[in-house]
């Protein structure tokens, strides 16, 4: 089945939803001329290297420029109401009276354009409220459909339109993408991890004492034996967990600018809480579900933890825990040495 005839059995002639389905078929044919540019590479005159930066203050690479480019492009023909990217300082208005309104990181992982790894596009899109301004201030459980690409050795499309979780992957010699993976769930409960190590030392004293718990293995309070994976691609990090379960961590920390983490509310921890949560995993800061967070500016951050249910349950009440309790429990080289003074 391709994604058009998948697309074909949804919603019939209800408007908003056929908003929903013009915008996801325009974000794939978008995405087979991104996958083409990211396979060319230099040959194509991408060379991941820095451009500046965007209006948020993060190294834009040229492939960030051009994605946004063909994105904008393939929407704008579109009844919608308002865009915003990653790489737009403010939304941007199109038709105020159109039923729906896209958001989208263009490129996520522009770090690793020039080391061949996986790298993506996430889209959200939302209903369009009386006052278009607000489109992306409502919480992300008012989505209509969400989803990502993910441009690895296979270019595969992840969607939700509310009712369960679609892997599609494109066939690159029809142009076209194919359901490969229908009503996709998250396994419970799983033994591997996802975050920056290096920064441990600005954790908060929950985030440690869950990653010490998976460092410790069978010994620990987890009672199992733990893998680590980090490749610093978000949407690389979700469809593994997708596939194998696990959990993946953003959390703000203590350095400057950190506090909050660095992944966007509205276009990436928005959509990709949304397919976790319909792919029956769990996403939260630690203390909020994601879903529940109305965004206060379109370019606010937040900590991100999603995954395995039982995964992240575990880290929600880590968070509950008095600090006091947690200091007192940390392994004897977690935050002092035997020889400091």
């Amino acid at each position: 089945m391709t994604l058009q005839e998948r697309m074909d059995g949804e919603g019939g002639s209800d408007p908003l939803r056929q908003a929903v389905k013009g915008a996801v078929a325009a974000l794939a044919q978008a995405a087979i001329d991104i996958s083409d540019l990211t396979c060319r590479g230099a040959l194509a005159g991408i060379t991941g290297q820095a451009q500046g930066r965007n209006t948020d203050g993060d190294v834009q690479k040229d492939l960030d420029v051009r994605a946004d480019q063909i994105i904008r492009d393939a929407l704008g023909k579109l009844p919608i109401a308002a865009l915003a990217s990653e790489e737009m300082e403010a939304l941007d208005i199109l038709n105020p009276g159109a039923p729906i309104c896209v958001a989208f990181d263009p490129l996520d992982g522009s770090s690793n354009i020039n080391t061949n790894m996986s790298v993506g596009t996430i889209f959200s899109i939302m209903p369009t409220p009386s006052d278009v301004n607000a489109a992306f201030r409502q919480a992300g459980s008012a989505q209509l459909a969400a989803g990502f690409v993910v441009y690895g050795p296979q270019t595969s499309l992840v969607l939700t339109l509310g009712q369960g979780v679609d892997i599609f992957t494109l066939d690159r010699v029809d142009r076209v993408f194919k359901l490969t993976g229908s009503a996709v769930k998250i396994p419970a409960e799983a033994t591997e991890f996802a975050i920056n190590a290096s920064n441990r030392r600005h954790w908060d004293l929950p985030v440690r004492a869950y990653i010490d718990e998976c460092l410790a293995g069978a010994d620990g309070a987890g009672g199992k034996n733990y893998n680590m994976r980090w490749i610093g691609s978000l949407v690389a990090e979700a469809f593994r967990i997708l596939i194998r379960g696990g959990i993946f961590l953003y959390p703000g920390d203590a350095r400057d600018g950190y506090e909050e983490g660095r992944l966007r509310l509205v276009y990436e921890a928005h959509p990709m809480a949304f397919i976790v949560e319909q792919a029956g995993g769990g996403a939260s800061t630690g203390r909020k579900r994601v879903l529940d967070l109305v965004p206060g500016s379109l370019h606010q951050r937040v900590p991100l933890i999603m995954g395995s249910i039982k995964n992240v349950q575990r880290l929600e009440h880590l968070h509950t825990v008095p600090d006091g309790a947690l200091e007192a429990n940390a392994p004897l080289f977690g935050n002092r040495g035997l020889f400091r003074v």
